[in-house]
């Protein structure tokens, strides 16, 4: 399994703070952003992985995080030198994957569970997971059955579909790079992620777990805030 951090976009919405950074660079608590869903993927024994960052900060990273040998790893850095959706982090990263299963998390995605056994007992096909939150709508929406089995997923729907989001972890077989090669761009002109879904959906081959613990995709103040919260508990529970 090799993992994909996708670190890339300008944050304008944190706006004056993304001026002179990166979004995921700035702090939760005590560790910049980035080093949380880092974790996520070294605390699954992932060593091989991926940080696809803005041409304007590529440096910033290099300075931060190396070369992977301080966590244990070994890191590669690719330019995203346009964000044109999130299944475009597979293309961008072809060569990296190399036919070989891959989990991809996003760089401001900050989650409260372990998914360690989940990602190493990772097989084939698509794996991703859901969370109810207030504000479906701006996000990727699964429905599912009475089996909770998803049956329907709709980037950002206009009418109410349900009340789960997509979250920002997803694993996929070594098809994925194909498989994100064969979508055609959105009506906003990106490569949509849920597009991606989609592809494993309609084979029967994707599998959306619920994310029990927090959930938070740190892309606005009140997030921000809210990742600062979650994070200073977790670290004091550590502490004890």
């Amino acid at each position: 399994m090799r993992g994909i951090i996708l670190s890339g976009g300008s944050g304008t919405r944190l706006s004056p703070l993304t001026k002179v950074t990166s979004k995921q660079l700035l702090p939760i608590y005590n560790k910049p952003m980035i080093f949380y869903p880092l974790e996520t993927l070294l605390r699954a024994g992932i060593k091989e992985i991926l940080i696809i960052v803005s041409p304007d900060r590529a440096g910033d990273y290099l300075r931060l995080l190396g070369s992977g040998k301080e966590f244990g790893a070994k890191f590669t850095y690719e330019i995203q030198d346009k964000p044109e959706g999130l299944a475009q982090a597979f293309i961008i990263g072809e060569n990296f994957i190399d036919k070989d299963p891959v989990c991809m998390i996003l760089g401001d995605n900050i989650f409260e569970d372990d998914f360690t056994e989940t990602i190493k007992n990772f097989q084939s096909g698509g794996h991703v997971f859901a969370k109810k939150v207030p504000d479906p709508e701006r996000f990727g929406v699964v429905k599912f059955n009475e089996q909770m089995q998803a049956i329907k997923i709709v980037e950002k729907p206009k009418e109410f579909l349900s009340e789960y989001a997509l979250t920002g972890l997803y694993m996929f077989d070594g098809r994925v790079v194909d498989a994100a090669k064969s979508l055609k761009p959105s009506a906003r002109g990106e490569l949509e992620i849920t597009d991606l879904h989609n592809w494993y959906l309609e084979k029967n081959e994707l599998k959306v777990d619920i994310v029990k613990g927090q959930w938070i995709d740190a892309g606005t103040f009140e997030s921000l805030f809210s990742a600062a919260e979650l994070a200073r508990k977790k670290a004091l529970e550590n502490n004890k």
